[in-house]
């Protein structure tokens, strides 16, 4: 990963939309990440939220070590991405009294990336039994935009089903399958695609990647 952070001094009391980023056990860290540092730079306030299985991946698939409490992962992220004061904010997983818990302080959407096939069956059951469940369950029950990007290959029948039932309530199902048509060359490439695809869903405009047809990138 590089983290290359402008520098960001304006109080998060002035920035536009509020997503909700809840990162899980799924292999796929990295598109996690990626999004929340670029969410940071479209000047975005963050809700995030790290179940325990999601640090452990990080820390497996990446060079970073967290630490366990959400104070510190919060201070740690803010410094490492340059983000303003309180654009992140880092809940714990029990912390029933967040905004985000209650239809009162929905985010303006909630992307869960990467999304493992467990939050998933929980989420299509409204299990809520803590909060990244709840916040998801949340974001269904108040009809603000869901994205769901599961990482899990091959999907079983459950896997299928659970997915359909949660696009018929209006959830984005947005597998982490990056494209090869813009002739990536880096791993930054394929995640760069898949934080793409993100933007265009949450209506932020990016650099990322150019879009389909770009004459920069036409197919020969």
């Amino acid at each position: 990963m590089r983290w290359q952070p402008e520098s960001r001094l304006e109080s998060s009391k002035h920035l536009s939309k509020h997503i909700t980023l809840i990162m899980t056990g799924a292999s796929g860290a990295q598109y996690g990440l990626r999004l929340l540092e670029e969410l940071v730079k479209a000047r975005v306030n963050i809700s995030l939220l790290l179940s325990r299985p999601a640090q452990i991946v990080i820390k497996t698939e990446t060079s970073l070590d967290l630490p366990s409490r959400a104070s510190d992962i919060q201070q740690f992220f803010t410094q490492s991405f340059n983000a303003s004061n309180g654009q992140i904010k880092v809940y714990e997983r029990q912390q029933w009294m967040a905004p985000i818990a209650s239809g009162t302080g929905v985010a303006d959407a909630t992307v869960i990336c990467p999304c493992s096939t467990g939050t998933l069956s929980a989420i299509a059951v409204g299990s809520s039994k803590n909060l990244l469940e709840r916040a998801a369950d949340v974001a269904l029950k108040e009809r603000k935009k869901l994205i769901l990007v599961v990482r899990e290959t091959p999907f079983s029948e459950i896997h299928l089903e659970n997915m359909l039932k949660l696009s018929r309530m209006g959830a984005v199902i947005m597998p982490a399958n990056p494209g090869f048509y813009q002739q990536p060359e880096t791993l930054d490439d394929l995640i760069n695609f898949m934080v793409a695809r993100i933007f265009d869903h949450l209506g932020i405009r990016h650099k990322l990647v150019p879009a389909w047809g770009d004459q920069r990138n036409s197919i020969k």
